[in-house]
């Protein structure tokens, strides 16, 4: 029965000295940061020592970081779509990113590379499919929509009619 005991504590110790290690290596980034605070604050008074009340409110400030409630991952928020209603746009600018018109253009050009048939006839001036595709792009044949996605996971799907020109 003394070895079930002495087994016990072992692993109660082992537990405690583990939480210990982790809470230091947390707190190391928050050290550094508050050490990196107190110096910022000492340099700003032009090389002459802080006074007591400056001290006292100097630790005030630092004591208050320290008490902050770190917040990583909040797991309790299902993402959910934001529906377009009346045609509105609520993520985002009400036109196509950069960043989106390149994404679309480059999937249609690879998709009319590979032999799917265009949306409108072929323009003259077009040489490659990539004209092609700025061509549908402009007078919004793609049938696409583009997913915007905020920080917390919510979306919202906008079909490519809503966007402005």
């Amino acid at each position: 029965m003394s070895e079930v005991k002495k087994v016990e504590v072992k692993e109660a110790e082992l537990v405690d000295s583990v939480e210990a290690e982790t809470e230091s290596q947390e707190n190391v980034g928050l050290n550094k940061a508050l050490d990196a605070y107190r110096k910022l604050i000492e340099k700003k008074v032009d090389a002459e020592p802080l006074t007591e009340k400056e001290q006292e409110n100097l630790e005030k400030k630092i004591l208050e970081i320290q008490e902050r409630e770190v917040v990583e991952k909040i797991d309790e928020h299902d993402p959910v779509e934001i529906p377009c209603e009346k045609n509105k746009i609520t993520i985002g600018p009400p036109t196509l990113t950069r960043f989106e018109k390149a994404r679309i253009m480059g999937a249609r050009a690879l998709q009319l590379s590979l032999g799917a048939p265009p949306f409108i006839p072929i323009p003259k001036n077009a040489r490659i499919s990539l004209d092609i595709s700025m061509e549908e792009l402009e007078q919004r044949v793609i049938p696409i929509t583009i997913r915007r996605v905020l920080p917390n996971g919510d979306y919202q799907n906008i079909p490519i009619d809503y966007f402005q020109k």
